[in-house]
């Protein structure tokens, strides 16, 4: 689900040395389909040229508040009507005090005032102009308005100097312009819990039993969940993918605490999505130190077995149907009888509906071939595809 798709969005450049990342926002935003209108200061044109966004954009640049268009409506009335998102990035504390104060001045603080479309601040400064009592209680002026204010990052200042006042990178904002756009999807509303990666169990305290699940389809699952306006709830092993933004992160090592994590989070949820591979077994004992290969010719480790997560969903959802969700997906990465091992895993544990994988194609890859079987009967067999456009199929069967 594309939330950008043919959205009129302005983007409005202040005169910050972080207009360069702008350029990069206005492209990623065209990419997506997005209609972008770039709106600047004159303090923005002496960082980084209009023409550089009327290239990326195939937009002219706004720039005279008094300016007509081609039907002779005044340039920044027509976009403020007509936006759907205002995004200012870089937005300086000079541009954020006359938001603040109701000025229209400049033909972005005049769309500002003039718009009821959601307005995104992305500010940018020296440390101390952010820490500044004026800015923060300008800031939270905007807030209170509704407006949404993603902070600055701290590092390296243009300045030489190091501390807070970066220009959240393009990446982040995207991820919170989309996170507005999504009020008014079809999950709003609902709470999704969503599981991710392969659980840890400890041989020792250096290695483990473990298993090649990269975490990317419950990942993929989640922003797509957040695109779809839902409250989402992150279950995962993973440690080097970044966090979905918006979502509840809940960190786990191992089958046990996956399994804990699961029956806590679920507690009130609509949705329950297991994407993550738990391991379904674990050493008997883990050693307190490191074992030692010199010290044996050999290793034998006794194995048990871990609980079954999705069994124990199976039945709260039987015994205490208050405390479970109201649909619960499966994964089933299988390596031979796929349909006919998915099949038997959806009856047994009782599921609405279960991810039918081939292994190895599954783990660690951006691709995968999929069959979604359901509990009415039913399949839907699936060309192979990325793993976000799996995601937008599964929600879409599950709305």
């Amino acid at each position: 689900m594309n939330l950008f798709q043919d959205t009129l969005i302005v983007l409005g450049v202040t005169g910050s040395i972080a207009a360069y990342k702008s350029a990069t926002l206005a492209s990623r935003l065209h990419q997506l389909g997005a209609q972008v209108h770039v709106a600047m200061t004159d303090a923005a044109a002496q960082f980084v040229g209009p023409l550089t966004f009327e290239t990326l954009t195939h937009h002219p640049v706004l720039r005279d508040v008094l300016a007509l268009t081609a039907e002779s409506e005044i340039e920044h009335v027509t976009f403020a009507k007509r936006a759907q998102l205002v995004i200012l990035a870089p937005a300086t504390a000079n541009t954020i005090a006359k938001l603040a104060h109701g000025f229209a001045n400049d033909v972005i603080s005049a769309i500002v005032l003039d718009t009821r479309a959601p307005v995104l601040v992305a500010p940018a400064m020296e440390t101390g102009m952010w820490e500044n009592p004026a800015t923060q209680e300008n800031l939270e002026t905007l807030k209170r308005r509704g407006m949404f204010v993603l902070e600055p990052g701290a590092g390296h200042l243009a300045s030489g100097a190091e501390g807070k006042g970066r220009m959240a990178e393009p990446q982040e904002i995207l991820a919170m312009a989309r996170h507005i756009l999504a009020r008014n999807g079809p999950l709003v509303g609902k709470r999704v819990v969503i599981t991710a990666g392969g659980t840890r169990e400890a041989i020792d305290p250096v290695r483990v039993i473990s298993n090649l699940s990269s975490g990317k389809m419950g990942y993929a699952l989640a922003e797509e969940a957040l695109t779809r306006g839902a409250t989402v709830s992150l279950i995962t092993t993973v440690e080097d993918l970044p966090d979905p933004f918006g979502a509840q992160m809940t960190r786990v090592v191992s089958t046990q605490d996956l399994l804990n994590a699961v029956v806590a989070e679920m507690r009130g949820a609509d949705i329950l999505i297991m994407a993550a591979a738990p391991a379904d077994f674990r050493p008997a004992s883990s050693a307190d130190q490191k074992i030692k290969k010199e010290a044996q010719a050999e290793l034998t480790l006794p194995l048990v077995r871990n609980p079954d997560v999705l069994g124990e969903v199976a039945r709260i959802r039987a015994e205490q149907p208050a405390h479970a969700p109201r649909r619960v997906v499966g994964f089933a990465a299988e390596t031979n009888d796929l349909l006919a091992n998915a099949r038997s895993k959806l009856e047994r544990k009782r599921l609405d509906m279960i991810v039918a994988n081939p292994v190895p194609q599954t783990f660690g890859s951006d691709h995968v071939k999929a069959t979604l079987l359901k509990n009415d009967g039913s399949e839907l067999d699936l060309p192979p595809m990325s793993k976000e456009a799996l995601a937008s199929v599964i929600l879409d069967e599950i709305v």
